[in-house]
């Protein structure tokens, strides 16, 4: 199953936006919480997560190196660098799919054209004093 990478989805995100991920993020600082900082909040735990799995995955790729011996104290480094891969592979599916299902759910508005310049409406006249109707002195 492909799900979208984190560059992937940053690359969405500014489509989505009209502006940098750079930008947004500053833009999103002074911002109340909203989608934006969501989808923002999203994209870093699956860029942080990918870096986890890289790590994890270089690691094991050390411990198993053909020129290195694999003895009792190793094992269970090997078994801990696996839980550790397979904890970040399901972390970057979960944001993974997530993120692009609610990017899946968003568009882009175009912004409002500017009508063209109908006359403005015709402003009400004041309304007249009140008429007594008593008899003056």
């Amino acid at each position: 199953m492909f799900h979208p990478s984190s560059t992937d989805i940053a690359g969405r995100i500014e489509d989505l936006y009209g502006a940098s991920l750079a930008d947004l993020e500053a833009h999103a600082q002074d911002q109340p919480p909203g989608m934006l900082c969501a989808l923002l909040g999203m994209h870093g735990e699956l860029a942080l997560a990918e870096r986890s799995i890289d790590f994890h995955r270089d690691h094991l790729a050390r411990l198993i190196h053909p020129e290195r011996q694999i003895g009792p104290h190793e094992v269970s480094h090997l078994l801990d660098g696996t839980r550790q891969l397979a904890e970040a592979v399901a972390v970057r599916e979960v944001q993974a799919k997530s993120v692009a299902a609610v990017l899946q759910s968003l568009a882009r508005v175009p912004a409002p054209t500017p009508s063209p310049s109908a006359p403005s409406p015709p402003v009400p006249a004041p309304p007249l004093p009140a008429q007594s109707t008593a008899p003056s002195r």
